[in-house]
């Protein structure tokens, strides 16, 4: 029995990341984004070390890095960006 779907939220910084990127990779990151409102821990998904509830998938290149509140079935996308550059504070 499924739990329900999720509640997805990007925040701004990563809405304007996701805004920019080229519209190939833009339409596969908001699909990979969208498809977390049903499954919030994809297969592939990692969940991230030193961080509660935080984990990343991967989109070719690029990696979406987000947060899982199950409690209030909220998923709220953090940040999204290039590998070699999104793990960087």
């Amino acid at each position: 029995m499924g739990v329900g779907r999720y509640e997805v939220q990007i925040l701004p910084s990563a809405r304007k990341v996701v805004d920019r990127l080229p519209t190939a990779i833009r339409e596969r990151v908001e699909a990979a984004i969208a498809a977390l409102a049903d499954q919030p821990r994809p297969r592939g998904s990692k969940k991230l070390k030193d961080a509660d509830d935080t984990y990343r998938i991967r989109v070719g290149d690029y990696r979406v890095i987000y947060r899982i509140f199950d409690e209030a079935l909220v998923v709220i996308i953090v940040k999204v960006g290039d590998r070699k550059d999104v793990y960087r504070s």
